[in-house]
């Protein structure tokens, strides 16, 4: 067999392989000796019929058998010899059609194109100069975590003497119908809570249930905005026929020693509770501030290593970043299937970051490699452990599971990344600056996006 490579491209090869004649016609002559022994053809005993009436008869059965048992283990021997790094599944295609049709009398040439890991030549990783920016706690964040606690802790009490008033829940049950398609299923339903004032309220609403009572009933009409959230009721008018059936205020508890115990047996009073809630919100800061960090060394590691990289990883990578916005999504008990998303139009923003993903890993399993940094095996079964706990589930059966799966091995893969990570940062120039407030537009983007 003679095999010759040619680069395509740092991450595409082609393997022409040459299947000499000899070798083509021993399998044909096999195979159609063994057709022959079992083959029932008329004018013939069975198993008796000569090779050259058999290949006639069973010619596309008996070549494409001889294709099956040569041309795989041609490409693997070849692939072997000139691309080991191979990934995805290789394109295999015969070059021509004429040694088909003089099978065993010409070489056998077929095409082989696959895709392989790039040569990743590493640049300067050491002393890269970032800064780390930790955003300051105040006491007003520490007063809104405290009242975000007095949140969870509210009771609401009916409201009796008084109409609903801003900061009420209101409850009613609405007759809903679509003025301008008649034909609509009218929107019923019972016990609908409407905060007064809170977010995402249409300004119909709080209008016409602030100022009432229990057994009230109110008609009016909602004019949905064309962008509005759910898409059954967005550009449309709805004529509400409602009535009170609730009135209710929440009522906070005081932030004081009491209500800090009842939080639990590690707070004595309110000031150990706002100690700890400050040591918390830090905590967290230093976090993002370490986040910071990484994030700028990931970048300025990318703009110095411009390199291509297989587009089955982009791929994959793709499909898993689109799986993770499903997820999300469901999460949150939004059905991607009714949404009115151009999900075509969203892979394509995720390829350009699942590319940057790819690029981020082979850099850093370069480092690593650069590096001698390795991964015990008392790590990985840490990671298990940890997994197991945030999953709540049995360690050994997590560990079946990955063992089964592969799921080790991926495990020490994104530690030794990790590590390498560490690594960056460990010997980077990092300077402390002071923090500052991003400023951001009506809609919650930085205002240079």
């Amino acid at each position: 067999m003679k095999t010759e490579l040619i680069d395509v491209s740092p991450t595409r090869k082609e393997i022409k392989i040459e299947i000499e004649p000899a070798v083509v016609r021993e399998a044909y002559d096999r195979i159609s000796d063994e057709y022959a022994k079992k083959a029932k053809v008329p004018g013939f005993r069975p198993g008796h019929a000569p090779r050259s009436v058999v290949r006639t008869r069973f010619k596309s059965e008996i070549r494409a058998d001889a294709l099956q048992e040569l041309v795989p283990d041609a490409v693997n021997a070849a692939i072997s010899e000139h691309a080991p790094s191979a990934i995805g599944q290789p394109d295999v295609q015969l070059d021509t059609t004429e040694a088909l049709d003089k099978f065993g009398e010409e070489p056998l040439s077929v095409r082989v194109n696959v895709e392989v890991l790039p040569e990743v030549e590493l640049k300067n990783y050491k002393g890269l100069e970032v800064s780390r920016k930790t955003r300051p706690i105040t006491d007003k964040d520490v007063e809104e975590m405290i009242n975000a606690l007095r949140e969870t802790s509210a009771t609401l009490l009916p409201v009796e003497d008084r109409p609903s008033q801003l900061g009420d829940r209101v409850t009613v049950s609405v007759d809903g119908k679509f003025l301008d398609n008649p034909e609509e299923e009218n929107i019923k339903s019972d016990d609908v809570e409407v905060d007064l004032g809170g977010k995402g309220v249409q300004q119909e609403f709080l209008d016409n249930l602030t100022g009432v009572k229990v057994d009230d009933e109110k008609t009016f009409i909602v004019a949905y905005p064309e962008d509005f959230s759910s898409k059954g009721l967005a550009g449309k008018r709805v004529e509400y026929a409602t009535k009170v059936t609730a009135v209710r205020v929440k009522e906070l508890p005081q932030a004081d020693d009491e209500w800090a115990r009842s939080l639990g047996e590690e707070f004595d009073s309110v000031e150990t509770l706002r100690t700890r809630m400050r040591e918390d919100l830090q905590s967290r800061a230093s976090l993002e501030a370490d986040h910071g960090v990484r994030s700028q060394l990931m970048e300025k590691l990318l703009e110095s290593h411009e390199f291509e990289v297989p587009a089955t990883l982009v791929e994959y990578q793709t499909n898993a970043r689109l799986e993770s916005v499903w997820r999300e999504m469901i999460s949150k008990g939004v059905d991607p299937r009714n949404q009115e998303i151009n999900w075509q139009g969203a892979r394509e923003e995720l390829k350009d970051q699942a590319q940057a993903d790819v690029r981020s890993q082979m850099l850093l399993e370069r480092i690593a490699e650069e590096e001698k940094i390795d991964v015990s095996k008392e790590e990985i079964d840490a990671e298990i452990v940890a997994i197991a706990m945030s999953s709540k589930q049995p360690v050994e059966q997590v560990r079946s599971v990955l063992t089964k799966d592969g799921g080790e091995r991926s495990i020490a893969n994104r530690l030794r990344n990790r590590k390498a990570l560490d690594f960056l940062v460990a010997h980077a120039a990092v300077t402390d600056e002071d923090w500052q407030e991003e400023e951001k537009d009506e809609g919650g983007r930085l205002k240079d996006e």
